[in-house]
């Protein structure tokens, strides 16, 4: 099912429900009973707890979109160092720097189509692709340079080799949910109290009131979903992109 209609169909059920509730409320409430009689303490209570509950909601979203913004970073750092590898190798004898930069494209491909789709499916890089790295790290290692201006041009190779490997170690650690399942419980909890103290200010079935329990509900079902949505940055809808590969190894694109 898309994330859009997940999204959809959680907003609409989140108004329905409350709907619901006020208007089976209201028919069951007994005859004598004045809305206008709320006390002072509950309205202190559920404004402080609507507060309170805001202040949670954006610190899970900050949270959340800062880790999809670091994997984003994960990315763009490995495919920044892979084209580094592929560019500097350019000191090397044609034999040598043409297997280099066919092992870098090699694995630019493979992260591209199979690796991204493993993650998304499965929540893992693949062995491959470590093997395919594993021989880039070899090709670089394992060549001994045979003048200084290749001497120069080794030591600064091997680390873009060492700065590659930690930005696909960080992308493989931030493929899981950055959200404990605590925190989660806490979120919905949370939910489920600001939006049944709505009824504890006793709403009645005007539509205008209906319209704002709808609306606030369907916001904060909103919220919910987004922060579930940026909770794992390569598999759901707004996820990191591999753009920076395409943009650096355009040939990736065909």
């Amino acid at each position: 099912m898309p994330d859009w209609l997940v999204l959809t169909l959680a907003m609409l059920a989140a108004c329905v429900v409350v709907v619901v509730i006020t208007l089976v409320r209201h028919k069951a409430a007994p005859d004598d009973e004045d809305p206008s009689e709320t006390p002072d303490v509950i309205e202190y209570m559920t404004m402080w707890i609507g507060v309170v509950y805001a202040i949670v909601l954006g610190l899970a979203i900050a949270g959340v979109w800062e880790g999809r913004s670091a994997a984003q970073d994960h990315v763009q750092a490995e495919a920044m160092a892979l084209h580094e590898i592929s560019e500097r190798v350019r000191v090397y004898p044609p034999d040598v720097r043409d297997h280099i930069r066919a092992d870098v494209n090699a694995y630019a491909g493979h992260v591209v189509t199979v690796d991204w789709k493993a993650m998304a499916d499965h929540g893992k890089v693949t062995a491959r692709g470590d093997e395919l790295f594993r021989r880039i790290r070899e090709d670089v290692t394992d060549y001994q340079p045979k003048n200084d201006f290749e001497g120069q041009a080794y030591q600064p190779l091997l680390d873009q080799v060492t700065a590659a490997d930690q930005a696909r170690t960080a992308r493989a650690d931030s493929l899981g949910a950055t959200m404990p399942g605590v925190v989660w419980f806490g979120l919905l909890a949370g939910a489920v109290i600001t939006i049944g103290m709505i009824f504890a200010l006793q709403i009645r079935r005007t539509r205008r009131e209906l319209i704002l329990a709808g609306l606030f509900s369907a916001l904060i079902a909103f919220l919910l979903f987004l922060i579930w949505d940026f909770d794992a940055p390569y598999s759901r809808g707004i996820t990191a992109s591999a753009e920076p590969f395409l943009n650096l190894f355009p040939h990736l694109k065909g």
